[in-house]
């Protein structure tokens, strides 16, 4: 049962990690060196050739796991810069410390720190931190709410509309495969709007009522398990692309109503 978790001492944690991050990552923001490295594998499947890690993503998970080997030592981790640490109660902390590597090397303010917390049925709690803009959204454990440069204000997602009136987010225009971009593409055809190269700060959107869908594929358990927090907590709805969970990665869609949702799956579920 979820309420047995030491719910104070999660979000304390959570937050303190999230401080951490803010501190190892801004130093490196927009500099001319950020001692960018190429993770891509050749013949793997990924978006583009390029797959960058920078000293600041490597720094912003190192400084978080210092604090949870402090402050949640029985908990295991899973981060994408330095894997997979073992733990001994039935927490997980998925670790992203900077989701969005391609605009931060860019000088975009649209990627984030992704901290999620998850138990044996998923995602339970997660933040979505934007350190430059001083943005945080959390979401799970009774919490639904951001805090920004304008104040504090709840989470809350957009009201059940037709896909001819939704906004429509994605990070990059092909969306995987030609199959499933094609399938993206019949989706932003029928919809109002769309807007690409969000990454993470697209959900973040989505949580807090701004757009009505974000669908991606090809995403890591660290790419979405504290989004699902986020989102499910302001009233959303996130998936896979055939109505199953998501928190594995894989290819994802967030509405803010079930409506959105349907009308997603009903083109997205198509694809094998």
């Amino acid at each position: 049962m979820r309420d047995k978790h030491d719910i104070e001492g999660i979000i304390s944690a959570a937050h303190a990690a999230a401080d951490v991050a803010r501190s190892a990552i801004l130093p490196h923001f927009r500099l001319d060196s950020l001692g960018t490295q190429d993770k891509h594998v050749p013949g793997a499947r990924s978006e583009g050739a390029f797959d960058p890690v920078t000293v600041a993503d490597r720094a912003a998970e190192l400084a978080m796991r210092d604090v949870l080997a402090q402050m949640r030592p029985a908990d295991a981790i899973l981060g994408e810069e330095f894997g997979p640490r073992a733990g001994t109660s039935d927490l997980t902390w998925v670790l992203d410390p900077i989701d969005g590597t391609r605009g931060f090397i860019s000088g975009t303010p649209t990627w984030g720190v992704l901290i999620g917390v998850t138990d044996a049925n998923g995602p339970i709690y997660g933040l979505i931190d934007q350190p430059y803009t001083a943005e945080r959204f959390e979401g799970g454990l009774g919490r639904a709410g951001m805090r920004g440069p304008m104040g504090a204000r709840d989470l809350r997602a957009r009201p059940a509309r037709p896909l001819a009136e939704a906004t429509v987010m994605t990070t990059f225009p092909a969306v995987g495969t030609p199959e499933e971009g094609a399938a993206f593409a019949r989706i932003a055809e029928a919809a109002r709007m769309v807007r690409y190269g969000y990454d993470c700060y697209a959900y973040a959107l989505l949580a807090l009522g701004q757009i009505d869908l974000v669908i991606e594929a090809g995403l890591n358990s660290y790419d979405i398990c504290a989004p699902i927090a986020v989102i499910e907590a302001a009233g959303g709805i996130v998936t896979d692309w055939q109505g199953g969970p998501a928190h594995d990665g894989g290819r994802v869609v967030a509405a803010a109503s079930a409506q959105q949702h349907e009308a997603a799956l009903e083109i997205l579920s198509q694809v094998l």
